[in-house]
């Protein structure tokens, strides 16, 4: 805070009493610079697999490994940096937007990587009488109550697998496009709290609701 000047002009009462008249300047407040913190995820180093091959090109990126190829543009408040068989992605400036870019990138970047590399897969299970998935050709089939099935086209690049008729397997190298096929066959039917009938993903917990109770005679 900034410091307050006073100029003191004293006058007596009629009981005697000296009270001090000390008019205060206005006050302000200094601005301050404030750093930014490292984020905690943005500062891991990110393993590179020797199959995978990655391609700098200004802010471009592309990671190429067994399974695929990815790309992406990363903004100009972060540097990405190699170092034999590690990547890191450090801030180019003291900012917020850096900050959480930091972080951010980091974790997409590592995604891509581990995508072309091993790959990601996510599993849907279907509970429900009568409930069940089906593949036929190119496009998964879902019974699902209605009176026609649902049919979805597998997106270039994802693979699906059915197991027991009841649990279907999404997987491919791109993270993000997984989880929009997935959460695609989940809004067909999401789990209703009640009986918890309906598509969810493996692991997920529904809280149920209790139903009406009847009334008491």
């Amino acid at each position: 805070m900034a410091t307050l000047s006073f100029s003191i002009n004293s006058s007596c009462l009629n009981t005697g009493i000296c009270v001090s008249h000390k008019p205060v300047s206005r006050v302000g407040y200094l601005r301050t610079k404030v750093e930014c913190k490292e984020s905690r995820v943005g500062k891991k180093p990110i393993q590179v697999p020797s199959n995978v091959n990655l391609t700098f090109d200004g802010q471009f990126i592309s990671v190429k490994g067994p399974l695929g190829e990815l790309s992406r543009t990363y903004p100009n408040d972060i540097v990405i940096e190699r170092e034999e068989s590690i990547l890191k992605v450090r801030k180019a400036v003291e900012t917020r937007r850096a900050n959480e870019m930091h972080g951010l990138f980091r974790t997409l970047i590592d995604n891509m990587v581990v995508g072309v590399s091993k790959g990601f897969e996510k599993q849907l299970i279907l509970i429900g009488v009568g409930y069940r998935a089906q593949m036929e050709g190119n496009d998964l089939v879902l019974f699902l109550g209605f009176s026609h099935p649902v049919r979805m086209p597998v997106p270039e690049g994802l693979k699906v697998k059915v197991e027991e008729n009841t649990r279907v397997i999404v997987s491919g190298y791109n993270k993000q496009s997984i989880g929009e096929f997935a959460a695609k066959v989940r809004k067909w039917r999401p789990p209703e709290p009640y009986k918890g009938k309906g598509i969810r993903y493996a692991g997920e917990v529904v809280r149920k609701k209790e139903g009406k109770a009847g009334k008491k005679k």
